[in-house]
């Protein structure tokens, strides 16, 4: 996380460009692969004509599936914030905005819902979620954080301060975070939710201290395992796939864009895509390739050439004949990340620009 140059301005007249043609029009936006859909160097085409077709079936399908009080989830998922968040997600990395276009009453009302669930010490939860609520508070903030830098609406603001608060107060003495709003334990997982949340936040104009930031910057480095890959907790443990996905974003969310430590994660990444395909033989499918895809989108070059051609056919195959992406957490979740991943080269979204 840069101190004192934004995000926005270390993109320049593109990011400009691209913000002014989302609010003139969002399906025109979504057009204008020229300005807004970086080509591969290779040549190759990212975003094919499948590819949009599926992504418009699954945010058809996702909208179709919001509950009248705005938000997503069915199960045992019905109503949590994190589901709801990345589902608000997944629309506006096509371009949409809130109170604008095809899904502005789907977006606002999925913002009013994750607004009506932050309490006065701005921690965001709703009743149904009874374990890891720090998780859903982490892709809460980063929802409402996106929002209000497309809106710029007070009553997000505010709210938006009192959860960036939260986190802030929340850190260990090791600069990480974890399951509830204590600052005891951290596990990486919890940590890299939180930190995409300060440095959207930061993004959309809200004070971080760079304390905060360079605490979890420790954290996450300590967390590297010799091969590569990221621990789930500092006091030891092997790399996986989905948490070392995780590991590198959070250093690239807090401003660490090269080095050793960004190398040898993507080099770890990069054996988890044995001939061609992707291995299944991990839990938190989804999860993982939703860090990873920005990892490698950061990482651009051979990284980004090879990987996002490999996971958007995978997940083309993988999609139902209605259009959603199964997953065992819950269908809403599964399309959301899915759509989230295929739309990475939109490059519409502060969080995930370059």
């Amino acid at each position: 996380m840069t101190p004192t140059i934004p995000l926005h301005l270390r993109t320049g007249v593109r990011a400009i460009l691209c913000l002014v043609t989302i609010v003139l029009c969002p399906a025109l936006a979504r057009a204008q692969q020229g300005i807004d859909r970086p080509a591969a160097s290779s040549g190759v085409e990212m975003i094919t004509p499948a590819t949009d077709e599926a992504i418009q079936q699954g945010l058809d399908w996702l909208a179709s599936q919001q509950h009248a009080d705005g938000s997503f989830g069915s199960g045992a998922y019905s109503g949590n914030i994190a589901v709801t968040s990345l589902s608000g997600l997944g629309l506006m990395s096509a371009g949409y905005q809130p109170g604008q276009g095809k899904y502005g009453d789907v977006l606002d009302r999925a913002i009013g819902y994750v607004l009506d669930h932050t309490d006065a010490a701005g921690f965001i939860t709703a009743p149904s979620q009874e374990h890891g609520p720090m998780y859903s508070h982490g892709f809460g903030t980063l929802f409402l954080a996106e929002s209000y830098g497309m809106t710029q609406r007070p009553e997000i603001r505010e709210k938006l301060k009192k959860a960036v608060h939260l986190i802030i107060s929340t850190q260990n003495p090791e600069g990480g975070w974890r399951y509830q709003p204590k600052p005891v334990e951290a596990d990486i997982s919890v940590t890299i939710c939180q930190i995409m949340a300060l440095r959207a936040a930061r993004n959309a104009g809200i004070f971080v201290p760079r304390e905060t930031v360079d605490r979890c910057i420790r954290y996450v480095r300590q967390s590297q395992n010799a091969d590569g890959g990221f621990r789930y907790m500092m006091h030891g443990g092997g790399s996986a796939f989905p948490r070392s996905a995780a590991g590198v974003v959070a250093l690239y969310s807090a401003g660490i864009y090269e080095g050793k430590d960004i190398e040898r994660g993507l080099e770890y990444l990069m054996h988890s895509m044995p001939e061609g395909r992707f291995s299944q033989g991990y839990s938190h499918y989804f999860y993982g390739h939703y860090y990873a895809v920005q990892a490698m989108w950061q990482a651009g070059g051979k990284y980004w050439e090879k990987w996002y051609p490999m996971i958007r056919d995978e997940l083309l195959r993988r999609r139902s004949p209605q259009g959603y992406w199964q997953d065992s957490i819950c269908r809403e979740y599964g399309t959301a990340m899915a759509c989230i991943i295929l739309q990475m080269p939109n490059n519409y979204l502060p969080i995930f620009q370059r």
